[in-house]
């Protein structure tokens, strides 16, 4: 065999030489490509290596959604604390995991998983529940009310995650629905079919006045009037 000239072996990549990718280039990689749907061929063709060099970076599919989902979780703002009202404060909340969900679908799928860190989330909860304690709940108190606006939010993005699918595949909304009346004769489901003749008229309610049904909720049970909160939180949504 004959011996490499210094040019072919200054092609070879040496043992000192940096690697061409690292995990948060793959993370990024994957949040510019989003989760959904997020594959190892697609990533190491985004950054025109070979599948092979992922895997010295990460371990499995697995490791990557984990990685790609911290990564993108880590760049939605969250709200901050400046001394708002605690309604405002839940407020914010909601608004934040709702539309952080929706705009990256696959994200919730990986924080159902369990695919964000235990580490971030506690650090996340524990500054909830510190602004309502200052304001007067309990812990558990503080706990319920936090509980309470997340459900609301991510049951929201659930909904509007299948909306955008049921869009994308061509289909009319409540498709499904319709299947099933369908199937009826036209006295029976009569609530559902209401339901749906109501929403194309009026549509849904909105997810604002949803959360501030339950805040207001939350201030009765706190033995607060409700009025005013629900006054705080339309001169916050503005006309």
């Amino acid at each position: 065999m004959a011996t490499p000239t210094p040019a072919a072996a200054s092609e070879r990549p040496g043992r000192g030489r940096p690697p061409r990718i690292s995990r948060s280039m793959i993370a990024a990689a994957a949040h510019e490509l989003g989760l959904e749907g997020l594959t190892l061929r697609a990533v190491a063709n985004h950054l025109d290596v070979s599948i092979s060099a992922l895997y010295h970076h990460v371990s499995s599919k697995d490791d990557l959604m984990h990685l790609a989902a911290e990564y993108t979780a880590a760049r939605v703002p969250l709200p901050q604390d400046h001394g708002q009202h605690w309604a405002l404060w839940l407020s914010e909340w909601a608004d934040y995991n709702r539309d952080a969900f929706i705009a990256h679908p696959g994200l919730l799928t990986q924080y159902l998983e369990g695919a964000i860190s235990a580490e971030v989330i506690a650090v996340n909860v524990d500054g909830v529940l510190d602004v309502l304690v200052r304001q007067g709940f309990t812990i558990l108190e503080a706990d319920a009310a936090y509980q309470l606006v997340i459900s609301c939010a991510i049951g929201t993005a659930v909904g509007a995650i299948r909306e955008q699918e049921t869009r994308a595949a061509g289909q009319p909304l409540g498709a499904d629905h319709w299947e099933v009346l369908d199937q009826h004769p036209p006295d029976e489901l009569p609530n559902l079919r209401r339901l749906h003749a109501a929403i194309a008229d009026h549509g849904r309610e909105p997810f604002r006045e949803r959360i501030t049904t339950a805040l207001c909720g939350i201030a009765t049970r706190q033995g607060l009037d409700w009025e005013p909160i629900r006054a705080l939180l339309d001169d916050a949504a503005g006309p």
